[in-house]
């Protein structure tokens, strides 16, 4: 039977179990596995029987887990891992080896940014970044020796918006994988594998846990991709998601659906508030009419996330003095949780990246990425205005308003 992405959260993967009934999923953390006989093992270590021989390649209770984000996101096969870092680098690391040429989105996560230019150098690996939301640019980039492009949509911070069919058919012409970091939409809002992407990444410590008590990733694709990651980047690199972190995602992902509609809905009255508010420099939310990918947007996702960025003006002090004033929001690295929280991308997520690339990719002093929570968004408008309100008030704001 096919199923709407909130039914497919909660029933897919295994079902009840067949001797107890029990509903919830089990919590195994195995890491010792016994064989009947030397054959058998031999047979499972050399990949000519299925099965599992070793903790550091996967556990049942992560294996219930990875079927089902390989289902929500329409992949044949999904890997669970230690980090949403471990997703990047261990996805970008399966089709990169010494030599080759990695292109990149410019506006990206600030630990994708540092990977690139401080781990992935020492492999032999070269990255350009480039601005992915003109297609003549990512062609003109394109060299012999390019086998990847790597994109978020949004992005973070700026929440640009890339047209992940047009790019995948265009990478696709050079032979190119295309890899695409997916946790801001999550599948309920995109699934960037049906537009034509062949790699799906998550950081799951965010929305698909969704309760700030996990640290997690996911890579989701074709099974021989994923078999390749398993046995000899997760593996070696010793990458595995416990299964202790696996039983708290399953449990977190069953209101996903209700939890992302929320955190939507918050954010979207959020960025008209602020966009409307004269101490606000810009605002960068998809669902805004003025987003430069508007139309995009609309066409590519279910919905326009739960993140929205700003700029406040009066650059670095008013930054500084908006986010100290607030009172319900939380100052902290993360997104995706129940409680809403606040970054400043500059001197936090993206501090690694050098000042001259962070102006170039539009990442100033005074922009702030805000993460709605769960909250009433009523509260939530209210906190943003007596933040305001408090640099007006004060004079870190240096525009008249």
């Amino acid at each position: 039977m096919k199923w709407n992405v909130d039914t497919t959260i909660i029933h897919a993967g295994k079902g009840p179990d067949r001797e107890t009934g029990i509903i919830a999923s089990p919590l195994i953390p195995a890491v010792a596995y016994a064989f009947p006989d030397v054959d058998t093992a031999a047979a499972v270590v050399a990949g000519e029987r299925a099965g599992t021989y070793y903790g550091r390649y996967g556990n049942p209770t992560t294996q219930a887990l990875e079927e089902k984000i390989a289902q929500l996101e329409n992949g044949e096969a999904a890997l669970g891992v230690s980090s949403g870092m471990a997703a990047i680098s261990g996805s970008l690391l399966a089709f990169l080896k010494h030599g080759d040429h990695v292109l990149c989105t410019q506006d990206v996560y600030g630990g994708s940014h540092k990977f690139l230019t401080s781990l992935a150098p020492r492999f032999g690996i070269e990255v350009d970044f480039v601005d992915c939301t003109d297609l003549q640019a990512v062609e003109n980039a394109i060299q012999k020796n390019t086998k990847v492009l790597y994109i978020e949509t949004p992005s973070n911070p700026c929440l640009t918006v890339l047209d992940i069919r047009r790019l995948s058919e265009l990478a696709h012409s050079y032979r190119l994988k295309v890899i695409i970091d997916n946790t801001f939409m999550t599948p309920v809002l995109q699934r960037p594998l049906d537009l034509g992407a062949d790699v799906v990444i998550h950081s799951a410590t965010k929305y698909l846990n969704g309760h700030g008590d996990v640290i997690a990733g996911f890579i989701v694709g074709r099974k021989e991709d994923i078999h390749f990651m398993r046995k000899n980047i997760m593996g070696d690199l010793g990458q595995p998601l416990n299964a202790w972190d696996s039983f708290l995602i399953q449990r977190g992902l069953k209101t996903l659906g209700l939890r992302v509609r929320q955190h939507c809905r918050s954010a979207e009255e959020a960025a008209r508030f602020l966009s409307s508010h004269p101490a606000i420099e810009r605002v960068y939310y998809p669902g805004l009419p003025e987003h430069p990918q508007h139309a995009l947007a609309k066409a590519q996702m279910n919905g326009m996330g739960g993140i929205v960025s700003f700029e406040v003006k009066g650059g670095y002090e008013a930054a500084k003095k908006f986010i100290n004033s607030l009172q319900l929001a939380m100052i902290s690295f993360s997104l995706g949780d129940p409680e809403t929280l606040v970054q400043h991308p500059a001197s936090m997520t993206h501090f690694s990246i050098p000042p001259r690339e962070r102006e170039r990719f539009k990442i100033t002093d005074g922009l702030i990425r805000f993460s709605t929570g769960l909250e009433d968004t009523r509260d939530i408008i209210n906190d943003l205005d007596q933040a305001l309100a408090q640099v007006v008030r004060t004079g870190a704001n240096l525009t008249t308003v």
